[in-house]
């Protein structure tokens, strides 16, 4: 294991990008400080020409708004500058106060994001961040990211959570900033009729040594995440996904149980692959021949350029942005910078269609929440309401599956409720550490004296300061059968006191 660098990043404004130098090899005169400047005036124009606005009509104003609308049931009725308020017709729910971000105008602090490369395997280094080193006797979090995204996605957990714990967030080989700093492929001579015009990367016809069996596949990531915790962290920690990361987060934890503490699944994909994989369905894998390994194949290069071309370009980028959050009010221009600046990586073309024509993984998610269930690693679930993708009933699929695991349901918020609601998620998965850290002497989040969380729900509305506006959330838990039980009977447990 080799952290080629590790530097502290106080503006989160800030791109990597791979400079000519970091292609040849990463080292520390390649990717240390002295690139910060540049980096951060590069993204600033790409700010400055690709800015984000949650209009799609240039008459309108580009400042977003939390717009009059009905989310099943849930009425969201705000103004810029003013609260939020959320309401269920018929349903009261009481408000509990909790913290908002650290507000760093008003003098508070919050924990210093370090940016880091790990050298895996040759050619193949993981980016990630990490705060809160200093807390050595603190639980360890690691953060997973969805499709299209990278640690940058968790910097708002890093940030705060980063106060109290030692928290990690990586980029899953080909996506973010672990993308690869060579071309895995060359041009032999015969092949190569782009005569230098093209100039991406994954589009020749020999793969290079050091990527002859590379696929970014749920396995490879699966694998990137265990010798992460290995090798970087050192201890089993919690770990904690949304969407793909969520898959990710589920199937590592039945592969290594012994490496987890605790899951939360943030709107996890309940799916990943559309292709069998060759060890559970061998015969039906013959029939696909190409797995996702470089080179692509000439048919796999015309359809990955046209649909790239789609994809890539910023206003789609906005236009799913515009879907999966729920609450219009949310910055999301960084967010909106760091995919933009990633779709133009000369190998982000070709490690989306691997990706794409990877294999499932070796269990389905079904499989992977079994397992968990039979290791007992506990779980914890935290869904966005509006998701237009992973809608709440995936999650209370799995909460059927998984009693005993909390289930949190939060609105409004779309598929990424870390970014858009993060003083929630925060708050929640503060309160759920505790109560898994102290084995239940510490209640669960939203569980108080009088609640009953057997048959009965718990409905609250979690109110918070961002930015000088109060905000209200409401949060439903659905709690576990025995937990009334479970409840009753640790009033009859001897308590150690510590002297």
């Amino acid at each position: 294991m080799e952290v080629l660098s590790c530097s502290s990043v106080p503006n989160s404004n800030i791109v990597f990008l791979r400079t000519k130098c970091a292609r040849k090899s990463l080292n520390l005169s390649c990717v240390n400080l002295s690139g910060l400047r540049k980096r951060k005036i590069l993204c600033a124009r790409i700010k400055a020409r690709t800015r984000f606005s949650w209009s799609k009509h240039p008459h309108e104003s580009s400042q977003p708004k939390m717009l009059c609308r009905s989310y099943g049931g849930y009425v969201i009725d705000g103004e810029e500058g003013g609260s939020v308020s959320i309401s269920e017709s018929g349903e009261s729910a009481s408000k509990v106060q909790i913290p908002g971000l650290p507000d760093e105008s008003n003098g508070e602090s919050s924990a210093q994001i370090s940016s880091c490369f790990w050298e895996w395997k040759p050619k193949l280094s993981v980016h990630y961040e990490k705060a809160g080193s200093e807390n050595v006797n603190s639980p360890p979090v690691l953060f997973l990211p969805g499709f299209g995204v990278g640690s940058f996605h968790y910097e708002k957990q890093l940030k705060d959570l980063g106060r109290d714990y030692r928290v990690w967030a990586i980029d899953f080989l080909g996506q973010g900033m672990s993308l690869p700093v060579e071309d895995p492929t060359s041009h032999s001579k015969e092949g190569n009729d782009s005569d230098g015009k093209d100039s991406s990367w994954g589009f020749g016809d020999e793969t290079e040594p050091w990527a002859s069996e590379l696929v970014y596949s749920i396995d490879l990531w699966q694998d990137q995440v265990r010798y992460f915790i290995e090798q970087v962290i050192g201890e089993p920690v919690y770990i904690v996904g949304n969407s793909l990361g969520g898959f990710v987060a589920l199937y590592f934890a039945a592969c290594n149980p012994e490496l987890v503490k605790g899951v939360t699944l943030l709107n996890a994909s309940p799916f990943w692959g559309f292709f069998p994989n060759p060890i559970r369905s061998p015969r039906l894998a013959k029939m696909f021949p190409w797995s996702g390994k470089f080179p692509l194949p000439d048919s796999v290069r015309k359809l990955t350029k046209f649909v790239w071309q789609k994809i890539s370009d910023p206003e789609s980028i906005g236009d799913i942005l515009r879907q999966v959050y729920a609450d219009h009010t949310t910055n999301v221009d960084d967010v909106f910078c760091r995919i933009v600046e990633t779709t133009r990586h000369p190998a982000a073309a070709a490690s989306f269609a691997s990706i794409m024509f990877a294999p499932q993984g070796k269990l389905s998610f079904s499989e992977a929440l079994t397992r968990c269930h039979m290791n007992s690693v506990p779980v914890c679930l935290m869904y966005g309401k509006e998701d237009p993708w992973v809608k709440p009933v995936w999650g209370l699929e799995v909460k059927k599956r998984v009693p005993d695991a909390p289930y949190y349901e939060i609105s409004p918020a779309g598929h990424c409720p870390h970014d858009e609601v993060p003083e929630v998620v925060n708050f929640l998965l503060r309160g759920w550490i505790k109560n898994l850290e102290t084995e239940g002497l510490v209640a669960l989040p939203l569980v108080g004296e009088a609640d009953s969380i057997g048959e009965d729900n718990v409905v609250k509305d979690l109110e918070f300061v961002r930015e000088g506006s109060k905000k209200s959330v409401s949060v439903r838990l659905y709690g576990s059968p025995s937990s009334v039980l479970d409840r009753i009977t640790s009033l009859f447990k001897p308590v150690t006191v510590k002297a």
